[in-house]
């Protein structure tokens, strides 16, 4: 297309027919809900003594009134249960499996509708000049144009269920990673969750529907589910269940969008512990030269903000919590940790600097670490955490406890995990330099025994020079154990994890060993943005933020025995302490 860039190209209607016709669902081709086989009917034809036998499926087509009813009775209920099936089918006359293969049909279609249909919104959502944003009042950011989206794109969606906001984002950015690495990574559901993997949870391919054309992940639908998680005990994690769509427009340009299965159903009909929507999400990735990659992310969800607590809700409304810019600076910090990963270290005498493989060592260990970590403050799905009911605890505090035996990676007993936010005075960079310097440890640490903590080794994550992965040793008459720590920053908030670790195991990870046995108990901070206006870019020109503490304890090696009131105001000191110190530090009142 002459006089179009590149961008424009995507805006082209493009054919559904490819799609729909290698679409699956229950191990059944798709085809028109109006059209079905008949199985077992006694119509196959044989072929001759000398010939194979073959089976010629014989298809059925429906009446306008069978179609009618069965529309209508799928609208209500699109998952019909066997008994339902049986009455369906003596009402219309068909047979059992008939109807059956009608609703498998009628679903795939429904996916495939919803599928194209989430990719044009996006396309039109990421166009440069689309009228679907406007400035803000303030005039720093983008803001959807509601009245102009309304008549634009989503006839397919259904009503907002009552008590739900919107919040919609767009952002962009230019990674140093090509295309399909990036087309690899978000259709690939493990690797998914390694790149975001302090935003994502929890994550499952429940069913490809189609793989792509052509040995590629052009055409590629496939159902996942996924926990969503903002580092606060305040904010729960959120659940969906979305389709995922991938397509090449054009040479070198991909889009990947999701959007909830749910989107179109009514309100009254959505599960009971789903508390967000996704609507058309997603990113349109552009190759640009020397291996980098532009991309332009838009999130856009409906959510319930009653489960939010008071002191999160400017973070999470102002769609810095949950919002498009967190996940484009989350992939700028993890991609320049990649590459940084794959430059090999040059000679040196310092003592800190460790050979690649062992850093690969360390780094897979410190990414366990942060995991626990983080289902220790969200309660997600991905450990079996059990919130404990704590009647004089605060809203703003939460003790969970899960039982270790089952996973050989961890030491047996009972895990106990504290965590609560708060609201700090204070810039989110001054907090991060405070918390993860080894020199001001003994400020809020008592594991340290009130000195500071010297860095043995340090393996560089990124151009700032808080992302890494540190060891750490206190001046303690235990100097059998060490402290393995990890720190992050990016625009969207920081974090700092660290976990004590014993010599022992630390030299074997060090000399390329297996990390999986080394036991983890880790505690730490996620500071945040607090969403209020001078935060709202992200940055820290506000000078406040939003500090999370997580602390976890090991009661002790039997796997029986249970949690006791004592262990629990033990661990609820142990955080409020932590707290008060880090405050009096910061000198906050």
């Amino acid at each position: 297309m002459e006089g179009h860039s590149e961008m424009g190209l995507i805006g082209e209607s493009f054919d559904t027919s490819n799609l729909l016709g290698r679409m699956r669902d229950d191990e059944y081709e798709s085809r028109s809900g109006s059209d079905n086989f008949d199985g077992g009917s006694g119509d196959d034809q044989d072929g001759g003594d000398d010939q194979p036998q073959k089976k010629k499926k014989k298809y059925h087509r429906h009446t306008p009134q069978q179609i009618q009813e069965l529309e209508a009775f799928f609208k209500e209920c699109p998952h019909p249960d066997e008994k339902q099936r049986t009455d369906l089918s003596k009402r219309l006359g068909l047979e059992n499996k008939q109807v059956k293969f009608w609703f498998q049909n009628r679903r795939t279609q429904m996916k495939a509708y919803l599928a194209l249909s989430a990719m044009d919104e996006l396309v039109k959502m990421t166009q440069a000049d689309s009228p679907l944003w406007i400035k803000s009042s303030d005039g720093r950011n983008e803001v959807l144009n509601h009245e102009e989206y309304a008549r634009m794109c989503s006839p397919y969606i259904g009503p907002k269920p009552a008590g739900y906001v919107t919040e919609a984002t767009r952002g962009t950015g230019v990674v140093l990673a090509n295309g399909l690495a990036l087309v690899e990574t978000l259709m690939d559901v493990d690797r998914w969750l390694e790149m975001f993997a302090s935003i994502v949870a929890s994550a499952a391919t429940l069913d490809v529907i189609s793989s792509g054309t052509g040995g590629t992940r052009s055409g590629a639908l496939q159902v996942m589910l996924a926990e969503i998680q903002l580092l606060s005990p305040l904010v729960p994690a959120r659940q969906l269940s979305f389709l995922r769509f991938c397509k090449q427009h054009a040479e070198g340009v991909w889009a990947v969008v999701d959007v909830s299965l749910d989107i179109a159903r009514n309100a009254a009909n959505l599960h009971p512990l789903v508390s967000c929507r996704r609507l058309p999400s997603g990113c349109v990735i552009q190759d640009m030269p020397n291996g980098f990659s532009k991309i332009t992310w838009v999130e856009h969800s409906q959510y319930d903000e009653s489960v939010i607590h008071q002191l999160c809700r400017p973070l999470v409304s102002s769609g810095i919590g949950f919002g498009a810019h967190r996940w484009i600076a989350t992939l700028l910090r993890q991609c320049e940790c990649l590459a940084i990963l794959m430059s090999t270290p040059g000679t040196s005498d310092d003592p800190t600097v460790m050979n690649q493989a062992g850093r690969r060592s360390m780094l897979k260990l410190a990414q366990r670490m942060a995991e626990y970590f983080c289902s220790g403050i969200c309660a997600s799905s991905a450990r079996k955490w059990d919130i404990l009911p704590i009647g004089n605890l605060g809203d703003d505090m939460r003790i969970m406890a899960r039982k270790n035996g089952d996973d050989p990676n961890e030491a047996p007993g009972i895990v106990l995990s504290a965590s609560t936010s708060v609201w700090m005075p204070v810039s989110r960079q001054k907090v991060f330099d405070f918390l993860r310097s080894g020199q001001f440890r003994g400020e809020w640490d008592m594991l340290s025994n009130g000195g500071p903590m010297q860095e043995m080794i340090r393996i560089p994550k990124g151009q700032e020079d808080g992302n890494c992965v540190s060891i750490l040793t206190a001046n303690s008459t235990d100097s059998n154990v060490q402290y393995l720590q990890e720190s992050w920053t990016d625009a969207s908030g920081s974090m700092v994890v660290y976990s004590p670790i014993n010599m022992q195991s630390l030299n074997v990870v060090m000399s390329c060993g297996d990390s999986s046995f080394v036991a983890l108990r880790p505690s730490g901070f996620a500071i945040l943005p607090d969403g209020h206006p001078v935060n709202s870019d992200g940055s820290d020109g506000g000078g406040s933020c939003l500090l999370t503490v997580g602390l976890q304890m090991l009661q002790n090696g039997n796997q029986t025995s249970k949690f006791t009131v004592e262990s629990v105001e033990t661990v609820h000191n142990l955080i409020s302490c932590t707290i008060q110190k880090i405050k009096d530090a910061l000198g906050v009142a």
